[in-house]
């Protein structure tokens, strides 16, 4: 098949009324011009411009070619602009992999921000702690939370912040269940989990000076939407392992107290990946820029635990107010 630059070439120089003119319009050389007509002239093997001294003649064959080609630099002009208004205009549909702990108190607010930001923007959200394969599932970014950041090589990966795992419970449960002198007491009463469907489960806990411990116990809840362990936990259930970004409000308030300050599980780390930004579409490049605008500070402001205001509980807990 004829290259469809020659065809260009063709129709420009009908439409400039000769090989310099349209030289000068494209910015390019009189020579190349001639040499793009000339091949396209061999593919076809017919004459389609008659050229001498006086200047050029177009054939009849030539013009019935022009004819044909006028459509396909239109269509070819037209994806231009097209092509050009989306760089300039984001729009069409992202699709977003999320995991529920991170979409339900902290980023929903954020998808409403973006989409008044960006209305000709769609957003097609799969909430899911399941780890999807973007290429294979069609999806523009996941935002992922985990231990470890994405190693695949294939994907690009944008860090947001950690996410640090606190122990928590309602003041009023702490004083009906026995008290905790160490960690390994927490199995003695009713402990949340957010893993589903678990009979059994196990904390890693780290301590503020190195030293690791493994609580095994059966959870009284198991469920993986973080807000109903929050709903939970404040209603007394049991003691909860909770993002402190999702316990933080009721920290501050009073209506959770933090157990154990000195014993964490072990950060998560937040961040999105998506396959490149060369050729990315607009509305994936501002939806990815603007949840990095909004997430990081959100991921970076830790509830401030000011030990001074250490109480002790009824039950002989060391618990930390805010």
């Amino acid at each position: 098949m004829h290259d469809l630059n020659d065809l260009f070439a063709f129709a420009k120089v009908v439409q400039h009324g000769g090989f310099s003119a349209a030289a000068r319009a494209l910015h390019v050389t009189k020579s190349s011009l001639s040499k793009r007509v000339a091949r396209l002239e061999e593919c076809y093997g017919v004459r389609l411009i008659e050229r001498s001294t006086r200047g050029l003649r177009i054939t009849p064959v030539g013009r019935a070619v022009h004819e044909q080609c006028e459509t396909i630099v239109a269509a070819a002009e037209a994806a231009a602009v097209v092509a050009a208004e989306a760089i300039a205009l984001p729009r069409g549909t992202v699709r977003v992999a999320c995991p529920p702990g991170l979409l339900s108190n902290i980023m929903t607010p954020m998808l409403s921000g973006f989409m008044a930001a960006y209305p000709e923007v769609r957003l097609a959200l799969a909430v899911s702690n399941r780890r999807v394969d973007l290429v294979e599932e069609g999806f523009d970014v996941a935002i992922r939370v985990r231990e470890r950041l994405d190693t695949n090589q294939d994907l690009m990966v944008q860090r947001l912040g950690v996410s640090r795992r606190i122990l928590v419970a309602d003041p009023a449960h702490l004083s009906r269940r026995a008290p905790i002198g160490a960690v390994t007491d927490l199995p003695n009463g009713p402990l949340l989990t957010g893993q589903d469907e678990v009979i059994d489960e196990r904390w890693t806990l780290w301590h503020e000076e190195g030293e690791e411990v493994f609580i095994d116990f059966t959870p009284r809840l198991a469920f993986s939407d973080l807000q109903v362990l929050l709903d939970a936990t404040l209603d007394g259930a049991g003691i909860a392992l909770l993002p402190e970004i999702h316990a933080r409000e009721a920290l501050a308030t009073g209506r959770l107290v933090h157990i154990l300050p000195a014993w964490r599980a072990p950060d998560s780390i937040v961040h999105m990946v998506f396959t490149s930004r060369r050729g990315m579409a607009p509305a994936t490049r501002v939806f990815i820029d603007y949840m990095a605008k909004e997430l990081r500070p959100k991921l970076s402001a830790r509830a401030q635990i000011d030990s001074d205001r250490d109480v002790e509980s009824t039950n002989g807990v060391r618990v930390a107010y805010t």
